[in-house]
């Protein structure tokens, strides 16, 4: 016995038949979800005269990610319509069932295949954490019970796949090699501990030289973060010819995407090779996975927060410089009020003398 929650006689009695159909089916072993689906919806209407609405995972994917439009930045939401797109094309002709029909199986399978073609851990869990993002959206929103995501934990580096940090006399040996605004860019990178994207987009309305302070917001968290000028930086800005408002700090170099064979991340391996220093190899080139190195311009930012951390800054405060926005991920870079960040930075040893 069950009750149809309506007192109009005529509405329950159709509840009512819908549900013994369902359960003859049932009991018959010829019970789709498409057909589980269709009386639900059947169901809901008769009892509120409102239709249900549903999505398969194509459709949910794609409304979250015309959601995510001009919410983030331009990197970013590429990286979310790639790894959409990839696991849509992948799940096949699956991605049109309800959204409920993906399984946690689903997701991991989509993941090992990304592995087993040849991306790195950090990518892979990336990807998955993506779709826990996205899968999430629908549970809050009630058209998904459970996040098919959830159940998966999350791929594990081996110890070798640490990343490595350049010493002083390395960075050194970066600048001098480089050209132009390079050279500043590797010093704001070493010094500041900013990521590659906001370091070569700097403007001048950031920077305060009386103060001796840099204050922007990042674009990968949207942290506003302010960061005292170490001395080597206010040496090298000192001469620099001063821009005003919105003008770029490293105007051949605003702009440039940091992807891509011609990108920033490409140009500071060449930089790398020419001043011969190298990292070890992570990984080897693949079909779909490029080679990995232990040193990459990123390696600057762990240059600088184990700087600050050899030099015994405390962990609250190193956080807040790199402008971190929890502390698991600020304990990944972690190797071994203004004027107290400011005696921090000062820690951080110059390059002049290398």
């Amino acid at each position: 016995m069950r009750s149809t929650g309506t007192a109009d006689r005529g509405a329950a009695l159709r509840l009512a038949l819908q549900w013994e159909d369902a359960s003859k089916a049932a009991r018959a072993k010829t019970f789709t979800a498409a057909q589980a689906h269709k009386i639900l919806r059947e169901c809901v209407a008769l009892s509120t005269g409102e239709p249900l609405q549903t999505f398969t995972c194509r459709q949910w994917l794609e409304e979250w990610l015309a959601g995510k439009t001009g919410a983030t930045a331009g990197q970013t939401a590429k990286k979310y319509k790639g790894a959409v797109k990839g696991f849509v094309s992948d799940l096949g002709a699956r991605a049109d069932v309800v959204l409920g029909g993906v399984s946690p199986k689903d997701i991991r399978q989509w993941r090992d295949q990304r592995r087993e073609a040849g991306l790195s851990v950090t990518t892979c869990n990336q990807a998955v954490k993506l779709l826990k993002s996205a899968f999430g959206r629908a549970v809050s929103l009630g058209y998904l019970s459970v996040n098919p995501c959830a159940a998966l934990e999350p791929l594990r580096d081996s110890e070798d796949a640490t990343r490595d940090v350049f010493s002083a006399d390395q960075v050194a040996t970066l600048v001098k090699t480089a050209q132009g605004d390079w050279r500043g860019l590797i010093l704001f990178g070493f010094f500041t501990g900013l990521r590659l994207s906001d370091a070569a987009h700097i403007t001048w309305d950031s920077i305060d030289l009386d103060a001796g302070l840099l204050r922007l917001r990042t674009k990968k968290t949207g942290i506003f973060v302010t960061i005292p000028l170490h001395s080597d930086l206010l040496a090298w800005l000192a001469q620099r010819p001063r821009g005003i408002g919105k003008a770029p700090l490293l105007p051949t170099l605003h702009g440039q995407s940091g992807a891509g064979k011609s990108g920033l991340s490409s140009q500071f391996k060449r930089i790398m090779e020419k001043a011969k220093i190298g990292g070890r190899v992570l990984r080897e080139a693949t079909g779909v996975g490029r080679k990995q190195s232990s040193l990459s311009f990123h390696s600057l930012r762990h240059s600088f927060v184990s700087a600050l951390a050899n030099a015994g800054i405390a962990p609250d405060l190193r956080q807040k410089l790199a402008g971190h926005t929890d502390s698991k991920s600020h304990a990944r870079y972690s190797h071994h009020e203004v004027e107290a960040m400011r005696s921090a930075i000062a820690t951080v040893p110059s390059l002049r003398k290398s």
